[in-house]
């Protein structure tokens, strides 16, 4: 299911590059044969393995599990929150034939009831469709507070969403809910070899028109969120984009860190050794957004063909040689520690 990395063990990266370059296929026998563990199977087995996990003492049942892009679904004592739950995933020339700028919008109500549980919360990095796709639905039908940027704002409710269930932040917001911690992060997205945004712009009113393409949905600033499961963790840094404010993430100190590989041609310069320098060198470092998220999520994933998650994984090793790098899959639940509940 994982390539579980531990550098201070002696694991040579280079040795372990079990990653054909269009799927990754350690542990695909081990997926095949289990099914998804529900929310309650999962955090009840979690409870012992992720107890004293965190920095501070001990933790509460906690689960995390992978929705493919940078989405995630966290589970802390039953009550659920989603962080960029994309799970359609439909085409768009993106990993073809070159984008189309005018596809369609679109939800698939079975994939997206199969994957989000009961979600109380739902985190948005920012905009674009591969982050935001599915969660006009969810809300919708789940009514679970979103937490996102005013162009986020502005979009959901065009779709539909009740304004009231939508919580405009900008980074720096502190919030409680109930047993959970959630610190809004601002951050940035990643950009092109010419060091140029993808499909950039804000809102600050309405659009013009009900957003139907995915040409519709700019990225509208970019957020990070730090979620702390309890009193004292585990602690969890996501991001939905390759990129970051440096100053911004200095003393967040997770336990977690699910970081978003760059592009081969990135131009944010060095990246990974700033990164897990400003966030302490994290405990476990779950490399995201690298999977090629216009295929079905199901099976192993399948590379990003932009992506070097090898070279991802160097970097990582290189720049904090005690991380634990976990890389994730679609159909395994993970424990406080990000490590698998079921084998």
């Amino acid at each position: 299911m994982t390539q579980d990395i531990h550098a201070s063990r002696g694991s040579d990266v280079s040795s372990r590059r079990g990653f054909d370059r269009r799927t990754v296929l350690r542990g695909a026998a081990i997926g095949a044969a289990s099914p998804l563990i529900p929310a309650t199977a999962a955090t009840a087995a979690a409870a012992s393995a992720s107890a004293g996990h965190g920095r501070g003492g001990t933790t509460p049942s906690v689960s995390f599990r992978w929705l493919g892009t940078a989405g995630w679904r966290i589970d802390v004592d039953g009550r659920t929150v989603l962080f960029d739950p994309y799970v359609t995933r439909f085409r768009t020339g993106l990993f073809d034939d070159g984008l189309d700028s005018k596809t369609e919008l679109k939800t698939d109500p079975v994939v997206v009831d199969a994957h989000i549980g009961r979600p109380e919360v739902v985190l948005v990095s920012h905009s674009h469709w591969d982050h935001l796709g599915d969660v006009p639905y969810i809300a919708k039908t789940t009514g679970a507070r979103v937490i996102g940027t005013e162009t986020t704002y502005h979009l959901l409710v065009a779709l539909g969403v009740d304004s009231g269930q939508i919580s405009v932040v900008k980074g720096g917001e502190v919030l409680d809910i109930g047993g959970l911690t959630v610190e809004v992060v601002p951050s940035l997205h990643s950009r092109n070899k010419k060091c140029a945004y993808f499909a950039p712009g804000t809102l600050n009113a309405p659009p013009a028109k009900v957003p139907s393409t995915i040409a519709d949905l700019p990225e509208g600033d970019t957020l990070a969120f730090r979620v702390t499961a309890g009193k004292h963790g585990p602690s969890a840094f996501l991001m939905g984009a390759s990129d970051f404010s440096e100053r911004a993430v200095r003393g967040l100190r997770p336990d977690l860190a699910m970081v978003a590989v760059p592009t081969a041609t990135s131009t944010t310069h060095d990246y990974v050794s700033r990164l897990l320098s400003a966030l302490d060198t994290p405990d476990v470092v779950v490399p995201v957004h690298w999977d090629n998220f216009e295929m079905p999520l199901g099976g192993s994933p399948v590379i990003d063909p932009a992506m070097d998650l090898d070279a991802f994984l160097k970097q990582v090793q290189k720049a904090s040689p005690a991380t634990r790098i976990v890389v994730p899959d679609y159909r395994t639940v993970y424990d406080g520690a990000m490590r698998p509940t079921h084998r």
